[in-house]
């Protein structure tokens, strides 16, 4: 019995010294695992195609010089065929000039064109304008009240334009405005049958254009 107990006494003994070995190769052993080259390697490399490079070049743009037209071509020369020789036969040499013949009749010259007449200048406004002989009662003196107009009730002006020439006569008379019933060609027939004392510019009679009203109203 005592010998066991000496045994187990000197193994307890030596369990510190067998831990720190334990240690020291654990250590060792990781310490290899680490360094070593686990990565698997392969025999073959992938060699990718060479890709092909593109070089761009700036194109300088080049300045088109107008050239001139080539010169006309020259004309193809045309044969032209050798005059005839005339025989001595066909020619009249001894024909004379008669100087004392009376020489042929010239067309007489056209006449000279006639000169028209120029159409005098017609004025609208003068330095003395025309004025109505016996004033604006002349015209309501010679008046007759159209039937139509009567009796309808129609009233009114009449508008009228008209010339009156040098002597003081009235001509081109129209109606410009108007209010119909017979009243329009009744103040174009007065007025064309009144006489006016003419207008004047610079001291001459000259024609002038006028515009006149009627007026119609019943009584």
């Amino acid at each position: 019995m005592a010998l066991h107990k000496e045994d187990k006494f000197n193994l307890k003994n030596k369990y510190t010294l067998y831990m720190e070995a334990g240690l020291i190769v654990t250590l060792g052993i990781l310490i290899v695992a680490f360094r070593a080259d686990w990565t698997n390697r392969s025999d073959f490399e992938i060699v990718l195609p060479e890709q092909e490079q593109i070089t761009m070049e700036e194109i300088q743009q080049t300045e088109q010089i107008e050239q001139p037209p080539p010169p006309p071509k020259p004309p193809v020369p045309v044969e032209v065929p050798n005059d005839e020789i005339l025989e001595d036969d066909l020619l009249d040499l001894d024909a004379s000039l008669d100087l004392d013949a009376p020489a042929a009749a010239l067309p007489p010259p056209p006449p000279p064109p006639e000169e028209e007449d120029d159409e005098p200048e017609i004025f609208v406004i003068v330095e003395q304008m025309p004025e109505l002989i016996g004033g604006m009662a002349a015209i309501s003196n010679e008046i007759k009240y159209p039937e139509i107009a009567r009796k309808a009730g129609v009233e009114g002006r009449v508008f009228l334009q008209f010339v009156v020439d040098e002597q003081g006569n009235v001509r081109d008379v129209t109606v410009t405005r108007g209010i119909g019933a017979g009243c329009d060609e009744e103040a174009e027939r007065v007025v064309s049958q009144m006489k006016f004392t003419p207008g004047k510019q610079r001291g001459k009679a000259v024609q002038v254009r006028m515009s006149l009203p009627v007026t119609f109203k019943l009584k």
